[in-house]
């Protein structure tokens, strides 16, 4: 099948060109705007509502963290700005104990911070800004029923009127999310690798309101945990002075979603786990039997790619658990990671999807890892005060060997550096880690001679 094409013009000097996307989320959205910027005509397609008309129902809301790696690719369509009206700096973590007594932990150097941001509301947002960008038509309520890889065909429903309609493509992005559509089809072709697996954990989102006036009842700038071991609750600031809550629970067990079966029985686990919170939660009951359980899982598959005719990108092709905050950012990532590919290779569409694909698996498989654990982390390792004391030396060695150890959660957070290569930096830095925290009780201790003499040969193998 011939390309087609029109007569305009990319930026690039290659030709425009009739391209599809299934899905309008955050990635979906903000691909659309990529392609367009280089004067493709895109046509994306939505199974639900538009979030932004009265009554659309807003499906997940929990709260994103939006790191280094998101703005990098907003910015590269030049949205920072507009996308910086909807977040709010989170400078650290604050941990929240049994007693509710706080410790707050920075997350990288000074002023640097994570933002909280509304997934509903930068989706909105994004599509705000996808509607009036030239050449993208938006198609919600669009249900997809088969894709037929070989014909470069789209079956869909109309979720409102019921009528059923064959899209024809030339080339299809699947942004359609961990249960994609464009995958499953995908998945029926010969030698297609293909996992999922899920926690034992589920969700809830909970609410804590705002103060008196919209005020924040708790540090503002800062990423709250409840760290109870094998379970916890974060929350995370919203603009109106609330806060967007998230239960972490097992789904069975004596502490699990099973064992809470009525509103007494919440008020009581909550009063004993989480005393400091439950007055700041009054919908707490409400909230939790009204809100649905979400499920956690991981989406391995490969190839992303089927001949040139259809990429996925983003949670479509490496969905992962939300612990390290890098879900939305690794799929913004992909978008950056494919402009460049356009900018450098054009209207080569084989050599594009090919080096995409080879290039982000690795990232995508080890920020897969890095998101399991930094769950076990933010659960089991935070209240810990060895892990505490971890984290303060390794700020330390940070500062006296600048050019060679940058903390783990500064490259995957704070950096571009490739996820598969900051996990490896990771391992080794634990390794030395493990080597030298025998000889640490105290910050001190970190001044020791045997300490620092022990340091200076590990860093040495490092060069």
């Amino acid at each position: 099948m011939s390309d087609a094409t029109t007569s305009a013009i990319a930026p690039t000097g290659t030709p425009a060109e009739s391209l599809t996307l299934m899905g309008a989320g955050l990635v979906g959205s903000l691909l659309a705007l990529y392609l367009a910027r280089h004067g493709h005509q895109v046509d994306v397609f939505e199974r639900r509502a538009d979030p932004r008309l009265a009554g659309a129902l807003e499906g997940r809301s929990i709260n994103l963290a939006l790191s280094d790696r998101g703005w990098r690719a907003l910015e590269g369509v030049g949205i920072g700005d507009e996308v910086r009206q909807v977040g709010i700096p989170m400078y650290g973590r604050m941990m929240h104990d049994q007693c509710g007594q706080l410790t707050h932990q920075p997350y990288g150097q000074a002023n640097q911070a994570i933002y909280s941001v509304s997934r509903a509301g930068l989706n909105r947002k994004l599509l705000d800004l996808v509607e009036a960008e030239p050449g993208v038509s938006l198609h919600f309520n669009q249900q997809c029923l088969n894709v037929d890889l070989r014909e470069h065909t789209i079956e869909l429903r109309d979720a409102v009127t019921g009528e059923e309609q064959i899209h024809p493509f030339r080339r299809l992005f699947g942004t359609d999310g961990a249960y994609s559509a464009v995958r499953a089809a995908m998945q029926k072709t010969d030698r297609y690798n293909y996992s999922q697996s899920y926690l034992e954990y589920g969700y809830k989102e909970l609410h804590i309101a705002p103060g008196p006036g919209g005020t924040w009842q708790l540090e503002k700038h800062a990423l709250h945990i409840w760290p109870r071991g094998q379970y916890m609750m974060i929350a995370l600031p919203n603009l109106d002075g609330s806060f967007t809550c998230t239960l972490f629970f097992p789904y069975e067990g004596q502490h699990s979603f099973a064992a809470l079966q009525t509103p007494a029985q919440v008020q009581a686990f909550f009063e004993e786990v989480f005393p400091d919170a439950v007055p700041l939660m009054p919908e707490l009951g409400a909230d939790f039997f009204e809100n649905p359980t979400g499920s956690l899982v991981t989406v391995r598959c490969f190839p992303w790619a089927f001949d040139d005719d259809v990429l996925l990108i983003g949670d479509a092709s490496h969905a992962i658990v939300p612990f390290y905050g890098q879900g939305m950012n690794a799929g913004f990532e992909d978008c950056s990671v494919l402009n460049s590919l356009l900018d450098q290779y054009g209207s080569d569409w084989h050599t594009i999807f090919q080096r995409f694909q080879t290039q982000r698996k690795p990232d995508a498989d080890a920020m897969a890892d890095l998101a399991i654990y930094n769950f076990e982390e933010m659960r089991d390792r935070v209240a810990d005060p060895r892990f505490l004391l971890q984290k303060k030396i390794e700020g330390k060695i940070s500062a006296q060997y600048p050019g060679q150890w940058l903390p783990l959660y500064s490259q995957v957070t704070f950096s571009h550096i490739p996820y598969a290569e900051a996990l490896a930096n990771g391992q080794r830095q634990e390794r030395i880690m493990s080597r030298l925290m025998p000889y640490i009780q105290t910050e001190a201790d970190y001044e020791q001679d045997q300490v620092q003499q022990l340091l200076r040969e590990e860093m040495s193998k490092l060069k």
